[in-house]
């Protein structure tokens, strides 16, 4: 193990220890707890949730011609006129009540539809299915976000920490030009070269601070927080398994990507409309029964029961059902056409988080490599400078030399982080799962 891993490792296994030892600060916030807020808690997570609620309620309403239809009525009426039936050869006699009360229920039950019921059935759950895939697009797409805004955040926390260790470096050598100054080595223009970059360097360390704000307001505002309140999140320790090849990956997108998911769902749900249309060229039949009372002195039986069979069959809707046939066959195929689309754009979402992985792997590689050179050079050329046998400006190159592959080391790092999660966002992995193990 080299030395720059050794920094790294040891940074991110004591980090938790030493943010639960500071005195008066917040408590530490896992990316775990961080996730489980967000993707239940969150306004996109909350606003998909009721969209699949509506849809499970669809669902129950197309379910509703399986059950019969029940209606309770009472009227009352008011007739000008009497009825009155003639009698052969002159005269009448009444028949009804000119004013008259009538009350009773009926009762409908659908017996068979040629399948229109279960098609509509059918196409409303596959349209909950899309709503569901929807739910877990939303659901992901916060996860991911709150993953790179939480990278962004301990990025951050990591260079405000190479900027005040730059600091510090600047500092010692400051000392160490005084000295020599004092010994009469060097001069006065030596020693204020050196306070001119410590005072940049300041700037700097002052940045990195209203940065390192900026991203945990960022964070706050994901879990729903106080934008100023306090948080310390805690470095992440090992990531999820990752696709082995890049033909893993697309294979996984293909099975698991959302918004394939989605489309494949809506492709279902319109072609079980189609069927359903379809059916209304075909009888319905079904039974009716009730009961009816009216209070009318001149009936001889003033209520009664009663029980119907029908068929009723559509011969002619002025061509509203043939043009919504229409309708929906062009949007299956422009529907069919979309996912194919949609599957290349996945494919090659994929591809780019796939190869910006390998790409991050190498970068840590070059990164690390740096690092040990960088703090070799700097050990050098104070130990030169003490000595005598080099001027200030070298030190503080060397100074510059190790906070820039700090940097850089502590990018590609988090870089590599977020690629992978990327890449598990692209294949369609549920993120709050990977990351809450």
């Amino acid at each position: 193990m080299t030395l720059s891993t050794k920094y790294f490792t040891i940074i991110a296994l004591t980090l938790p220890i030493t943010l639960a030892a500071l005195p008066g600060t917040a408590p530490a916030l896992t990316l775990q707890e961080g996730l489980a807020i967000v993707t239940e808690k969150g306004r996109d997570a909350s606003i998909a949730r009721s969209d699949v609620e509506a849809a499970r309620e669809t669902v129950s309403l197309s379910r509703a011609p399986y059950l019969p239809t029940v209606d309770l009525y009472a009227r009352e009426t008011w007739l000008r006129y009497q009825p009155e039936a003639k009698i052969p050869g002159g005269g009448s006699f009444p028949m009804s009540q000119d004013q008259y009360l009538t009350y009773g229920f009926k009762a409908t039950q659908q017996l068979y539809d040629f399948g229109k019921t279960g098609s509509n059935v059918q196409a409303a759950e596959f349209v909950l299915k899309a709503r569901e895939a929807g739910a877990a697009r939303a659901k992901n797409r916060a996860a991911l976000e709150f993953i790179m805004a939480y990278y962004d955040l301990l990025e951050a926390g990591e260079i405000l920490k190479v900027a005040e260790e730059e600091t510090t470096r600047y500092e010692a050598h400051r000392k160490d030009a005084e000295a020599r100054l004092k010994a009469g080595v060097v001069t006065r223009n030596e020693v204020l070269q050196v306070q001119v970059i410590l005072a940049d360097s300041k700037l700097r360390f002052l940045n990195a601070e209203n940065t390192l704000a900026n991203k945990r307001s960022k964070v706050n505002s994901l879990l729903l927080r106080p934008l100023n309140e306090e948080l310390h999140p805690v470095e992440i320790v090992g990531t999820p398994a990752l696709p082995a090849t890049l033909e893993e990956a697309w294979a996984a997108a293909e099975r698991e990507n959302p918004d394939l998911a989605d489309l494949n769902a809506r492709i279902a749900s319109r072609e079980e409309t189609g069927h359903a249309v379809r059916a209304e060229y075909l009888p319905t039949v079904y039974v009716s029964g009730g009961y009816e009372y009216s209070e009318n002195q001149y009936q001889v039986h003033e209520d009664n029961w009663s029980v119907i069979a029908g068929v009723n069959v559509n011969l002619f809707a002025g061509g509203a059902t043939s043009a919504r046939m229409g309708a929906i066959r062009s949007e299956i195929a422009s529907l069919r056409i979309t996912r194919d689309k949609l599957l290349d754009a996945v494919r090659l979402e994929v591809q780019a988080a796939w190869l910006d992985v390998q790409s991050s792997k190498q970068k840590i590689d070059v990164a690390y490599a740096a690092v040990d050179q960088a703090a070799e050079n700097l050990r050098l050329q104070r130990l030169r400078y003490q000595e005598g046998v080099s001027i200030a400006s070298e030190v503080l190159d060397a100074v510059t030399l190790m906070t820039t592959a700090e940097t850089n080391a502590w990018k590609a790092n988090f870089g590599l982080k977020r690629a992978e999660a990327a890449l598990l966002h692209a294949v369609g992995r549920d993120l709050a799962g990977a990351y809450g193990k």
